[in-house]
């Protein structure tokens, strides 16, 4: 988008995507997290971790980083883990497409309403694969292509504009398909929507996948 849309839609994008996240949560969105999350085990990377909706959410004995390439999201993110209620964790300024961490280091990846916004997901998925130890899981929650014909055509007619005042979702993905073709396969799957949300982004899905041993 550039550094004009960094510096003025950018930062009105991160204020209005943490109320609407927690508003989205509290209509209960914060429970599928949970299910997801519950699941999370070891050291565990989140990519994209945004303004910081799932950091309560996950077990207590997880060693968890957070990774986060935006820098309004980021300052979010060390405001929210400032807070004194708040858990531990590393906080550190990437990509899913680059990530700053050896091979075979991480338990556990988790991605929530992350691969609509990456602008390579299939160089996002090589990268969590990479990170992964052998037989560690993929946790996602995202929101992805309509399996109803009027719903994906509205979605393929409205990705551009959508994609332009949500700070670069494609509201059209089909994230389940680029998680199944990448190096990881899917273990469990669920489909659900997202409640209290525009219909452009309600279709969603929710499991793990598994780096092969």
């Amino acid at each position: 988008m550039g550094r004009l849309y960094d510096a003025t839609c950018g930062r009105w994008f991160t204020a209005w995507y943490g109320s609407m996240i927690q508003r989205i949560d509290d209509k209960g969105l914060r429970e599928t997290r949970r299910e997801v999350l519950n699941q999370a085990s070891g050291r565990v990377l989140e990519v994209g971790s945004g303004t910081g909706a799932n950091i309560s959410l996950y077990p207590p004995a997880v060693d968890l980083v957070l990774s986060e390439p935006d820098p309004h999201m980021q300052r979010a993110l060390r405001g929210k883990l400032a807070e004194p209620e708040s858990r531990q964790a590393e906080l550190v300024q990437a990509g899913a497409e680059d990530l700053p961490f050896a091979d075979d280091s991480f338990d556990c990846v988790a991605c929530t309403m992350v691969l609509c916004t990456m602008p390579d997901p299939v160089a996002g998925l090589a990268e969590v694969a990479r990170v992964l130890k052998p037989g560690g899981k993929l946790l996602f929650l995202e929101h992805v292509r309509s399996k109803n014909p009027k719903l994906a055509w509205a979605q393929d007619r409205l990705e551009r504009p959508w994609r332009f005042v949500a700070d670069g979702c494609h509201c059209n993905r089909d994230s389940l398909a680029l998680i199944e073709g990448s190096p990881l396969t899917v273990s469990s799957s669920k489909q659900g929507t997202m409640p209290f949300s525009p219909p452009l982004v309600k279709p969603l899905v929710y499991g793990s996948a598994v780096l092969d041993s």
